[in-house]
């Protein structure tokens, strides 16, 4: 898998659990003191989120970590 991909597949399935539980991403990001602008970009994939970026990101969904990076259920094309 390209680095690129990864960010992806990462993205995909930060915006998968935040769509399970009705939160908007402009809410996401206010949780996770980011700007909107910088949760568009980690979901789209445009970016490398670090390690603290993506369990701020957990503890706002109220997931493990390790969720964010199960990728099994995500189909490639959606």
């Amino acid at each position: 898998m390209l680095q690129e991909e990864l960010f992806r597949h990462i993205g995909k399935r930060i915006k998968k659990l935040r769509e399970e539980k009705n939160i908007s991403q402009q809410a996401l990001a206010y949780l996770c003191d980011f700007e909107k602008s910088n949760m568009s970009r980690i979901e789209s994939g445009r970016t490398n989120p670090t390690i603290g970026t993506l369990y701020k990101i957990s503890l706002a969904l109220s997931v493990n970590l390790i969720e964010l990076l199960e990728f099994d259920s995500i189909q490639e094309n959606a």
